[in-house]
């Protein structure tokens, strides 16, 4: 199947978020979503972006049973690590579920790949769901390491709420 992997443009902010809340449905964290498409636009193409994106797209006679033509995305953006240097995190890789299987999703993680190489970043990492297998054998292929099991790692959040309260906790200047 032909597809193209082209940068997002503020445009493509409706799509992208449709596909978001697909992955959410996906990893059922559906009720997670809380942002919009003004968020999208506003983070993602304002001078000092918070984020990049890929787009994967089909021709029009490709198009997806509702008639997508954008059927995949891969979200990242720049971190840093104190032991490597610069780093790129991707937030999410996604392919309709009707597109899997067609390279379409290999083509979105290279052209990551490739965006880190560009900016002369040491790492590309990224957060798989422990029960996700297809998606940890599909980067365990590709030559990624499971830090949890070589280093121990595990991911640590705050939420709003904690990020409040512990804002709240820092001392006063």
């Amino acid at each position: 199947m032909n597809f193209k992997i082209r940068d997002a443009t503020k445009e493509d902010c409706k799509d992208l978020l449709r596909m978001i809340v697909e992955l959410a449905l996906y990893e059922k964290m559906s009720d997670q979503v809380k942002i919009s498409q003004e968020d999208l636009e506003r983070d993602g193409f304002c001078p000092n972006p918070c984020f990049g994106c890929l787009i994967a797209e089909v021709p029009e006679e490709n198009t997806s049973k509702e008639g997508f033509t954008t059927v995949g995305y891969a979200l990242y953006f720049y971190t840093y690590s104190t032991r490597k240097g610069r780093a790129v995190h991707l937030e999410d890789l996604y392919v309709m579920r009707e597109f899997r299987g067609f390279g379409i999703g290999k083509g979105l993680l290279s052209n990551v790949a490739k965006v880190t190489k560009e900016k002369q970043c040491a790492l590309l990492q990224l957060s798989v769901l422990d029960w996700n297998t297809p998606s940890r054998d599909f980067y365990a292929t590709r030559g990624a390491q499971d830090l949890t099991v070589t280093e121990g790692l595990h991911l640590i959040r705050f939420d709003k709420q904690n990020l409040e309260d512990l804002g709240n906790g820092a001392p006063k200047n």
